[in-house]
């Protein structure tokens, strides 16, 4: 054995050293965070589970006692398990299946518009009913795409909120004008997707 070559207690030894600095690292940081607000969240990207980490964050506020809302912009022409469920287990979230389905399959650019805006309307009354400490926009990025609602009109909203009110956005093509405004942005990058493969969307994978 080369003797150049480390010990097992020596290796244990290293990483125990390098662990209590990234602690102490991680400490001072965590003492310099003293600001609490509602934050803006916005999952976007072509990859999958954006809607998917947004319910996630829904149930992880339930084990918190926080009371959520969900507006869906596009589904709606479809049940999906989520708006399903939801009801049948008697959950604290209010949830709002207002879209009409995939834009090219309504090929209807005035009536698309206006059922975004009847969603938008929702949504906002749900952003400023003070009983709700979560709300989800479910889509809402490929509304703000097409221009089917102004992405101005929406970030004077969100500029507005509730001071504690978390607003959780999802849907590919987010504007740039509100991932700049959001506190927390995530992309979500497509490697593999099984429609490309031709396999068919997946009940409680897909919807």
């Amino acid at each position: 054995m080369s003797s150049s070559k480390k010990t097992t207690a020596e290796i244990n030894e290293a990483h125990r050293k390098k662990m209590i600095r990234q602690d102490e690292v991680f400490e001072k940081k965590m003492a310099e965070t003293t600001e609490e607000k509602g934050l803006i969240i916005v999952h976007t990207g072509d990859g999958k589970g954006k809607s998917t980490a947004a319910f996630g964050m829904a149930l992880r506020a339930l084990g918190h006692d926080m009371k959520v809302g969900i507006v869906q912009f596009i589904k709606g022409a479809i049940s999906t398990g989520e708006a399903t469920i939801i009801p049948k287990l008697n959950l604290p979230i209010e949830i709002h299946s207002m879209g009409e389905g995939f834009t090219w399959k309504t090929q209807d650019r005035e009536r698309d518009i206006a059922t975004a805006g009847k969603g938008w309307e929702k949504a906002v009354d749900l952003m400023r009913d003070p009983s709700f400490d979560m709300v989800i926009l479910d889509e809402l990025n490929i509304a703000l795409k097409y221009k089917y609602i102004d992405v101005e009109k929406v970030l004077e909203e969100l500029q507005n909120k509730r001071h504690e009110l978390h607003v959780v956005i999802t849907g590919r093509s987010a504007p740039q004008e509100l991932l700049d405004f959001a506190d927390l942005a995530s992309e979500m990058t497509l490697i593999k997707h099984p429609f490309k493969q031709g396999i068919k969307p997946q009940p409680g994978v897909e919807f």
